[in-house]
């Protein structure tokens, strides 16, 4: 027992020590507590945001730019997604990870300085925000400005409505629905509407929603 007891502090020491060597830029990675005003990173970031600004001047009719700027850019973007201008993100999205078929409406705002994982076929409404940096609750921590990240994973064919805002280290689940203007500020599971401040499961999704749509008028799948 002794022993054990030995060699979890010697490993708390070690970590001490290699933490106490990390250049700000690597405790960004490690999702560590770092200054976002350090030089390094801020050499890195500043680029991306120059581009975002010319992603933005684009016109609707420039699909092969807008596609060539979420190739380059995103940490990873899958086939046949789409997104609507103006689109905002702290690092131009550098560190967003974009499956197949995903639609995001109008004025999506990340705070991407950590990452955030969006499924396949997953849609947005318009003014959706997404978060991942956070800010130390202790007062002199935060007068100095530091933050750390927490990534968020948005699953396959999830739903999230105008105006929901999603803080850090949220994970939503496959097919699930985000009701408009919710703050989702928990996980939230698989196949469920979920909606509120914050936002709570409401229901399941059941067979019900694929045999009826808008006033009970049952869908003839066949014949659709």
């Amino acid at each position: 027992m002794l022993s054990a007891i030995i060699f979890e502090t010697h490993d708390e020491q070690r970590q001490e020590k290699e933490t106490e060597y990390m250049t700000q830029y690597e405790r960004m990675e490690a999702g560590l507590i770092y200054d976002p005003g350090d030089p390094e990173i801020m050499n890195e970031q500043v680029p991306y945001q120059d581009r975002l600004w010319a992603f933005n001047q684009l016109k609707t009719s420039d699909y092969e730019e807008k596609q060539r700027y979420m190739k380059e850019v995103f940490a990873e973007c899958g086939e046949n997604s789409y997104i609507e201008l103006p689109f905002r993100a702290n690092w131009g999205g550098a560190h967003l990870h974009l499956g197949n078929g995903v639609y995001i409406n109008f004025n999506l705002t990340l705070v991407d300085d950590g990452h955030i994982y969006i499924g396949d076929r997953t849609m947005f409404g318009p003014n959706v925000t997404i978060a991942t940096a956070n800010h130390p609750i202790n007062p002199d921590l935060r007068a100095r400005a530091l933050q750390y990240n927490k990534d968020v994973h948005i699953g396959n064919n999830v739903w999230i409505g105008a105006g929901v805002i999603i803080v850090p280290g949220v994970q939503i689940g496959d097919n699930s629905v985000i009701g408009a203007g919710s703050i989702v500020t928990k996980d939230i599971p698989e196949n469920v509407i979920a909606v509120g401040n914050p936002c709570r499961v409401l229901r399941e999704i059941t067979e019900h929603d694929r045999e009826y749509f808008y006033h009970n008028e049952k869908i003839d799948w066949e014949n659709l």
